[in-house]
């Protein structure tokens, strides 16, 4: 487990940050945050920065040998032998228990469970490394010389265990030259505050009932305590993992690191397409740069782009979780993807394609959240034809909408629109007096948050991010 919530944020952040201002040297400013870095993650689980730091070496050292080698065969050999490391390690630590499964089921084996432990953020940390070396081959970058740097890439706290997924060439300038203004401390602590209040206070009061409704009996489960569960969750996820990417931007912007958004407003999508332009932005331009184009892209006819999108979203679910629930998950949005190139949907009133889109993202989601596909099954036809009305199905639905979950729920929808882009353009708008006192508000309201927040994770129990396993 990484660092408790309480301590990360009172004891850790404050005097990393504190030490990162007043050492005057740029060396040992990165020197500090690798130690930082390595601290956090190895805090609790201390093997498995092991395998980040090998992971990383092998990483450098594929890179420099990529940027020595002078001929085109030699380049594409040493870049194919990085991408094979790279998954040989996620592929033994995250997937290996699915593997000998699926063999076990195919082919009526009894091989035992290899129980491997799987290191948190690897998914995440494997991609950063991957993208480093393809960029190298490419000549986007040159190749690092500096070991350090690279480890300070790939394991910097903010993003290593949760993402996003920053891309090497986004950042190379920053690791040998960055500067945060005061300016740049603000607004990245505001960011944090927001980020912090995202989890806490929504995804954490939409976990309650999410928990409480996929831990019941099947039985249970009617239209009512269906949808409840779906929206619920179609929340959680929305404001953990973007509260967390809110977080990570504005860690590394204090520390004058400057991040890609990742989210942008999904839930207001009018097609799949947009979603996912729009959900998990780095990840999903990941996939496009690393594994869509050097496919072939759309540039092979149709049929060859219908393959690509279909292995796009099969590795997508693959990618973010052991589990062919995840695959399904990530072939649903493929098929709906492919769809929107057949059908008109993209020409429906921006309404209409709203709710389709939130419609397809909801149902996906709670084969998502499920542990099996018995349980998501057996969720999604009760959202549908699940009119039944016992009494454990109503006192289960009803136990869920308590005031705090319905007040919360409803800031929710607020928040997950534009509306906060609306309020800068106004601030931006406004004269500067009235400029000046926005601007403040939104401070104050960045502190109101972080107290109720600290609050909140005062009362105990464990509060992981949902990408943390990932």
């Amino acid at each position: 487990m990484v660092f408790s919530s309480l301590a990360f944020i009172c004891v850790f952040l404050p005097a990393v940050f504190l030490l990162h201002q007043v050492i005057p040297w740029f060396k040992g400013k990165n020197a500090l945050l690798i130690i930082a870095s390595l601290l956090f993650y190895a805090y609790g689980e201390p093997v498995f920065i092991v395998l980040m730091i090998v992971s990383t070496l092998f990483n450098w050292l594929f890179g420099l040998l990529i940027g020595k080698s002078d001929t085109s065969g030699l380049r594409k050999g040493w870049v194919a032998a990085a991408v094979v490391v790279n998954l040989a390690f996620l592929g033994t630590f995250k997937y290996a228990g699915m593997a000998v499964g699926t063999l076990n089921v195919l082919a009526g084996l009894g091989l035992p469970d290899p129980q491997i432990a799987l290191p948190i953020g690897i998914s995440f940390y494997t991609f950063q490394a991957m993208s480093y070396v393809i960029d190298v081959y490419r000549g986007d970058v040159e190749a690092q010389r500096s070991y350090p740097k690279v480890l300070l890439y790939i394991a910097f706290f903010p993003q290593l265990i949760a993402g996003p997924i920053v891309k090497y060439h986004d950042v190379e300038a920053q690791l040998s030259e960055r500067h945060a203004s005061l300016a740049d401390i603000a607004a990245g602590f505001r960011r944090f505050c927001i980020g912090l209040g995202k989890k806490v206070l929504i995804a954490n009061t939409m976990a309650v009932a999410v928990d409480s409704i996929y831990a019941a009996q099947l039985d249970h489960i009617n239209i009512a305590v269906a949808w409840i569960a779906a929206l619920a969750y179609l929340m959680q996820i929305y404001f953990d993992f973007s509260g967390y990417s809110d977080m990570a931007i504005g860690m590394a912007r204090m520390f004058g690191f400057k991040y890609q958004e990742n989210f942008k407003y999904p839930y207001t999508s009018p097609t799949v397409q947009v979603f996912w332009r729009r959900w998990h932005i780095s990840l999903s331009t990941w996939f496009r740069q690393y594994v869509y184009y050097p496919l072939g892209g759309n540039r092979k006819g149709r049929p060859r782009t219908v393959l690509n999108k279909l292995a796009i979203f099969f590795l997508c679910g693959l990618w973010h979780g052991a589990s062919w629930t995840f695959v399904v998950w990530g072939l649903i949005h493929g098929f709906f993807l492919l769809l929107e190139e057949y059908l008109p949907i993209r020409k429906l009133p921006k309404p209409i394609g709203v709710v389709y889109t939130l419609l397809v993202v909801t149902v996906a989601f709670v084969l998502f959240r499920s542990d099996s596909f018995v349980q998501g099954g057996t969720i999604i036809a009760q959202m549908f034809t699940g009119w039944h009305f016992e009494y454990a199905c109503v006192e289960l639905a009803v136990r869920q909408l308590t005031p705090l979950f319905i007040i919360t729920f409803a800031i929710a929808i607020v928040a997950a629109t534009p509306i906060k882009g609306a309020i800068e353009q106004r601030i931006e708008a406004a004269p500067d007096s009235m400029a000046m006192v926005l601007e403040v508000a939104s401070y104050v309201l960045a502190i109101a948050l972080l107290v109720l927040s600290l609050l909140a994770l005062s009362g105990g129990g464990y509060n992981p991010f949902i990408y943390f396993r990932f």
